[in-house]
């Protein structure tokens, strides 16, 4: 479903992204892992070209992300992404939030896009809450919005940038459950980055480990926990873990 083969990207001189490569088949959920500036968040919005890169080819379903003639927007319509600090629009309830990308992009009438809002407004345990505006909601309902409004889309992958950074300790598990159960229940093909090991213990396939712009280690998820291969992960795991 991904393919990532050698990508380099430079932001002027700071080399962010060294010679990655990896691949995530479908039905695939990848937990990418790391120390802040390791080049996570930058390597996953490579994926759907939020972020251009100078070496390399990612691809995904089949579709050349850099390559120029690639309609990036109908590429990134099929790619659901969730970002840190939810982006929602304040002067619109959670329904229009929803129901604006099923108008706009994909053309469904007014009722048919509100009829799938309902659906994955219940969906993410926020049955009842179309008609309130993003002030009204914590962050933790304002992030399951979120989440809601990329599966509008009908995605083929789903893309997940520290979905729980932004949120209160205690509203951290009410989207991991979400994310669990989109994984487990509609077999989505996810890319992860976050720092909750407890989430990439129970839900990954495989944990992808980098450093430094390099991925240092790409392991099933058992071998990761059990014994990182790298001097690194292990150093990174045991101060992690130790909270």
């Amino acid at each position: 479903m991904i393919d990532i083969k050698n990508v380099n990207k430079w932001f002027g001189d700071f080399h962010v992204l060294k010679n990655a490569s990896t691949q995530v088949a479908k039905g695939e959920v990848i937990v990418v892992c790391g120390p802040s500036g390791s080049g996570k968040s930058t390597l996953i919005k490579c994926v759907n070209g939020l972020e251009p890169f100078q070496e390399g080819t990612i691809s995904v379903n089949g579709v050349s992300v850099g390559a120029p003639k690639t309609n990036l927007p109908k590429l990134r319509s099929q790619i659901g992404m969730v970002f840190q600090n939810f982006e929602l629009f304040p002067h619109m309830t959670a329904m229009q939030n929803i129901c604006l990308s099923q108008l706009k992009v994909l053309g469904r009438s007014q009722s048919e896009a509100q009829d799938r809002t309902n659906k994955l407004l219940d969906r993410v345990g926020l049955s009842g809450f179309g008609y309130k505006y993003p002030s009204e909601l914590s962050g933790g309902q304002q992030q399951r919005v979120a989440i809601a409004r990329a599966l509008a889309m009908d995605p083929i992958a789903m893309l997940f940038d520290e979905p729980t950074s932004a949120l209160d300790p205690e509203m951290i598990n009410e989207v991991l459950e979400v994310m669990q159960e989109l994984a487990r229940d509609d077999g989505m093909t996810m890319m992860v980055v976050t720092h909750e090991m407890g989430f990439a213990r129970r839900v990954a396939d495989r944990i992808i480990f980098m450093d430094e712009g390099e991925i240092v280690e790409d392991a099933n998820t058992d071998d990761f926990f059990g014994t990182p291969r790298s001097e690194r992960a292990q150093l990174f795991l045991s101060k992690i873990l130790e909270h």
